[in-house]
């Protein structure tokens, strides 16, 4: 596949769409984890991207490399993404999970305030 890839000059292009794809990806797993764990899903997506930086460095194929490399330098960004999305939710901006009435990694001052009002 990569020969093709390579001879038709489509490497790039197939590499930055599986890249828009991957980041694309990564975006509702930061929120429907937040919505569900909390910040505790952190570990997750440090995990992934431990397993796919790993994979990168083992695999031989250039266009393997670069997209194990890209999935797991988004899993990483990811994790700053769902400290952030907790913001998003606490202003409003996305819902909270009814069902989690106290959310595990909240500073005190927030839970205090939820609880006078």
């Amino acid at each position: 596949m990569t020969e093709f890839l390579a001879q038709h000059n489509l490497t790039g292009l197939l590499l930055g769409l599986c890249s828009f794809l991957i980041i694309g990806i990564c975006h509702p797993l930061v929120i429907k984890g937040e919505y569900h764990f909390g910040v505790r899903c952190w570990w997750a997506f440090l995990l992934g991207g431990i397993i796919a930086g790993a994979a990168s460095l083992a695999v031989t194929d250039f266009f393997w490399q670069t997209l194990l490399a890209v999935a797991a330098f988004s899993c990483f960004w990811s994790i700053l993404e769902v400290f952030e999305q907790r913001e998003r939710v606490r202003k409003g901006w996305f819902p909270a999970n009814p069902r989690r009435s106290t959310r595990p990694n909240d500073a005190p001052e927030e839970k205090q305030a939820e609880k006078e009002q």
